[in-house]
């Protein structure tokens, strides 16, 4: 790559995004103007960068490595995310989470929860939770930027982690959540010219649509012998019912991520920024599009690169990958894309790191500020005075707790750290989400139980029972000798599968056998909002 060109394309990105954020910067005056824009946020830039930050490297590199490896079956997962995070999440609970968020003027995902059953221990600890594990995550999309700078440029892999950490806290210090919403439209809209020229060209490489799939079948006798054990059929097949690649790729990674959106706190503090509900079911089109091709883009190239691999090299695509799926996208763009491909889609993948970077490490400032220290603060005026300073604080932490992350994370670690946080966020919120926009009946005592209860079981799972982590982890062979406690199936189902389930039963009894809040205070929290 031409380093000038190159130099100049990035600047010219930067300086867009220095405008945006500066134009939200002057906007930026209250707490609520830093937290939640002020709740007048056009609803095509809520949804372009509600979609920006779903889909990210995460999903472009790890999902699409993923899909590399396993297949076409991970388009399973593009359509829950349409249906589960678009159409579901816009319309039934987008609608509800900014009304009941007007309703007890909160700014925040664990503040909604804990006003909602008057309980500043749900506050604290749900914030505990964001800013202690969503590290995790956010450190695996920077990890995702930097795999692709390091193939494409050939640059250090640790610069180009420290590089991304400097963009993404220099403007998210500064405009707060109306910065991150404007440079993440525009990131947004880059993303989808990028994506559209990758799939296109994809299949130009590899023969156009029909022929390549038909190629693609016909090449499933390259399967590895360990693979084809484990389940696997081809890349145009689902893998065999009950396998072990089968649970995980319909446990693991297209239940655990697609059902796990619903309970997404940087998600959630999308749906307060808008100014209406008619703002919302208006963004459902312009969301549904833009993750049609994200997702759909990166789960067909992924499978494709197997033919490229193989006609020019004889491997599959993991193989060329020296076994790292989190390689397979950033080699396959890198060796088969025309020069011009690899300008824009570096500045594609610096623009999904980017906006889901920003929101992440807002959310966590969000956490620190609003939803721990807050509620601990014995003096009232303390809560009000500095929320924005603390805020700022807190997404300091929360870059360097992410590039700390990033230098210790292995290989092929994309695709499962996103599905580790997207499962225990879906088994320890989802059920007190549900209860709390749709079941006014639901008592304080459940919401905390099932919450910790959630939590409690997920981590359980991760560490001691679902091998992939507990394996990496090592924390169940130093206690019981063993690196998971039970055999198969229990060694590939994921966690979220049995602790959501368990989480929700426990809300559910629990609330039935406890009062719930008082009255009046119901009573504001769902004015206007339809009961069921």
């Amino acid at each position: 790559m031409n380093l000038l060109l190159l130099s100049v394309i990035i600047l010219i990105f930067l300086a867009i995004l220095t405008t945006l954020a500066y134009h939200a910067y002057k906007q930026t005056v209250t707490d609520e103007d830093y937290l939640i824009a002020g709740r007048n946020i056009n609803p095509g830039v809520m949804a372009l960068s509600y979609g920006a930050t779903f889909i990210s490297t995460s999903a472009i590199v790890g999902f699409g490595g993923a899909a590399g490896l396993f297949g076409f079956s991970l388009l399973w997962l593009a359509f829950l995310t349409i249906v589960l995070g678009i159409m579901v999440a816009f319309a039934l609970f987008g609608v509800r989470i900014r009304k009941m968020s007007v309703n007890l003027n909160v700014s925040s995902f664990p503040s909604l929860l804990g006003r909602r059953y008057d309980s500043n221990f749900l506050t604290v600890f749900s914030g505990f939770m964001i800013f202690i594990f969503m590290p995790a995550y956010t450190s695996i999309i920077l990890v995702g930027g930097a795999r692709f700078f390091e193939e494409a440029l050939e640059i250090d892999y640790n610069l180009a982690l420290f590089i991304l950490a400097i963009i993404v806290g220099a403007y998210v210090l500064s405009g707060g959540i109306k910065a991150v919403m404007y440079t993440d439209a525009f990131c947004a809209l880059v993303m989808l010219v990028g994506m559209i020229a990758l799939l296109i060209t994809a299949y130009s490489v590899v023969g156009g649509v029909i022929s390549s799939h038909q190629a693609l079948t016909d090449l499933s006798y390259m399967i590895p012998e360990n693979l084809i054990e484990k389940g696997h059929r081809g890349w145009t097949a689902m893998p065999e019912p009950g396998s072990q690649i089968w649970l995980q790729v319909i446990t693991n990674i297209i239940l655990g991520v697609g059902i796990g959106a619903l309970a997404q706190p940087q998600l959630a503090m999308r749906f307060m920024t808008v100014p209406s509900t008619k703002s919302l079911y208006r963004a459902i089109a312009v969301g549904g599009f833009f993750i049609f091709f994200m997702t759909g883009t990166a789960f067909i190239v992924g499978p494709l690169s197997n033919l490229y691999f193989y006609e020019t090299t004889g491997m599959i695509s993991v193989e060329a990958a020296g076994g790292n799926t989190d390689s397979i996208i950033p080699l396959f763009i890198s060796e088969v894309m025309p020069s011009w491909f690899l300008y824009l889609f570096m500045v594609t993948l610096i623009s999904a790191a980017i906006s889901t970077l920003s929101s992440l490490v807002h959310v966590q400032g969000t956490a620190l500020s609003k939803d721990i220290i807050g509620p601990l603060s014995s003096n009232d005026n303390d809560k009000k005075q500095d929320n924005t300073l603390l805020a700022r604080i807190g997404v300091l932490i929360a870059v360097l707790l992410a590039i700390l992350l990033a230098y210790v994370l292995p290989g092929s670690i994309i695709a499962r750290a996103t599905s580790f946080w997207f499962g225990i966020c879906a088994a320890s919120f989802l059920p007190t989400l549900i209860g709390t926009l749709f079941w006014p009946g639901s008592s304080r005592v459940g919401a905390i139980s099932s919450v910790v209860t959630g939590l409690t079981v997920s981590i359980f799972g991760y560490v001691f029972l679902h091998i992939s982590e507990s394996e990496v982890l090592g924390l169940s062979r130093l206690i019981f000798g063993k690196d998971a406690l039970l055999p198969f199936p229990w060694t590939h189902i994921d966690p979220l599968v049995y602790s959501i389930i368990i989480s929700g039963i426990v809300f559910v009894v629990v609330s039935l056998f406890t009062k719930p809040v008082y009255n009046e205070h119901l009573e504001i929290c769902y004015k206007g909002v339809k009961k069921l």
